[in-house]
């Protein structure tokens, strides 16, 4: 890519870390866009090298061979790398490079979900002492504009809530069970046979994808570092259809959340963050978004509530939020100026699991004879949960209980449960799914 003659007499160098779907991506843009971005920054981006693992592999890019290489750590190191895009993934080699490439007086941008969520801190204390940029944007929800609003528009606010739909496969899976009936297992396989899970989706059914977002919204929407193990992380794998069913009955969908919150307790306010399947309201927001797409939805005190919708992967949208970083960064470069480094000052605490306040959905297969619904009330009793609704369906053999609860602590709940379980008329606890509403009825 050929450098352009602007008023600056100068072009900004770049180096990309990582060729796969989402760096492809990046190349075609900046060689697409090359006269457009010239002119948003002010002077022209020039693609200095692309760190690969396999340069000679056939690549369909609008680039010469001769900028492939495998040697990442000379790439961040030269003089004529201003800025370095890192979309390889993992903690390391991404870690080191990443350090190297701010001590070397680079600006980063990065796509990296996991490495933010184990070790941000260490990111964002190197950014500061090199005094030079850190962005991410591409490492939640793709194309949609999320961590921007939360680092600088919503900055002179209190976001209370962030709940959100931040994982496409799983989303796909869960959507395709409840609007064809079909089962986990075979949803999973038409989303593999689409391209929307990988060959092994473990990291996007386990939750541990939706758990590194969490971590970074919850972060930056309430100033405080939380990392991912930090996050409460259940997946879809036990999601059956009759839970889906269940929930159509209560007027609701199945989704996969993450929701993280701040908390106004007796002794100080703190903060929860959590990806687990929940029943939601069939006229919430987030229960209309269909297929692979992302959406989250945002309480705050001051501006109340926004939502911000679109495609959470692909290399396109993912490559989107990356060219917007970069232009950021660089028209920074040329200033001599810095965007917002991290900002954790609240340094809240997080809240465990057991002491977040959630509903419960509970379905228990029990003998059908008199007594057995006085003695499950009396075990939810026990432990302090209040029955919100209770009904019974099917006979003899058949006979099964389903409860929804009042809003309780998630320790008491998951006692209530375990007691269940243990009962001698209970056969078996089918199901069990947590219920979110608003924040408001949910504080009630």
């Amino acid at each position: 890519m050929a450098p352009m003659t602007t008023g600056t007499g100068r072009s900004l160098g770049v180096a990309l870390l990582g060729c796969g779907v989402v760096g492809s991506a990046v190349v075609r843009l900046l060689v697409k866009q090359a006269d457009e971005l010239a002119a948003r920054v002010g002077t022209p981006l020039q693609l200095r090298g692309i760190a690969v693992r396999r340069p000679g592999r056939a690549r369909d890019l609008p680039v010469s061979a001769d900028l492939f290489t495998t040697d990442a750590a000379a790439l961040v190191r030269r003089d004529d790398v201003d800025l370095v895009v890192e979309v390889i993934g993992g903690i390391e080699p991404a870690r080191g490079l990443i350090l190297a490439a701010l001590e070397h007086g680079a600006a980063v941008v990065t796509a990296n979900k996991a490495l933010l969520a184990e070790d941000g801190a260490t990111l964002f204390e190197a950014a500061e002492k090199a005094e030079r940029d850190l962005w991410f944007e591409a490492s939640v929800a793709g194309a949609i504009p999320i961590l921007r609003p939360l680092r600088e528009s919503l900055a002179g606010d209190r976001v209370r809530r962030v709940l959100g739909i931040v994982n496409g496969t799983t989303n796909f899976v869960l959507d395709k069970m409840s609007t064809t009936g079909a089962g986990f297992a075979e949803a999973l396989e038409q989303a593999q046979a689409l391209g929307y899970a990988e060959a092994d989706p473990t990291a996007d059914i386990e939750g541990f994808d939706a758990a590194a977002k969490a971590a970074i919204l919850a972060s930056l929407a309430f100033h405080t570092r939380v990392t991912a193990a930090d996050v409460h992380r259940e997946g879809i794998a036990e999601v059956s259809a009759a839970d889906v069913v269940s929930a159509e009955q209560m007027g609701c969908v199945v989704k996969l959340l993450a929701i993280c919150e701040r908390h106004e307790l007796s002794d100080g306010p703190s903060v929860s963050a959590r990806v687990h399947p929940a029943m939601i309201p069939a006229d919430h927001p987030l229960a209309s978004v269909r297929e692979a797409y992302n959406a989250v939805f945002v309480e705050s005190e001051a501006a109340g509530r926004l939502m911000f919708y679109g495609p959470g992967a692909g290399g396109a949208p993912t490559a989107s939020a990356v060219l917007g970083d970069l232009v950021t960064a660089a028209r920074n470069q040329l200033s001599d100026v810095r965007g917002p480094g991290e900002s954790a000052h609240a340094q809240l605490a997080v809240l465990p699991m057991g002491d977040t306040v959630t509903r419960y959905h509970i379905a228990v297969d029990v003998d059908d004879r008199p007594g057995v619904l006085a003695a499950v009330a009396t075990e939810f009793a026990r432990h302090e949960v209040s029955i919100q609704t209770v009904r019974q369906e099917g006979r003899g053999s058949d006979a099964q209980l389903v409860v929804v609860t009042h809003p309780a602590r998630d320790a008491a709940l998951a006692a209530t449960v375990s007691g269940l379980a243990h009962m001698d008329m209970v056969r078996e606890v089918t199901s069990v799914m947590r219920v979110e509403a608003d924040s408001e009825s949910d504080s009630a």
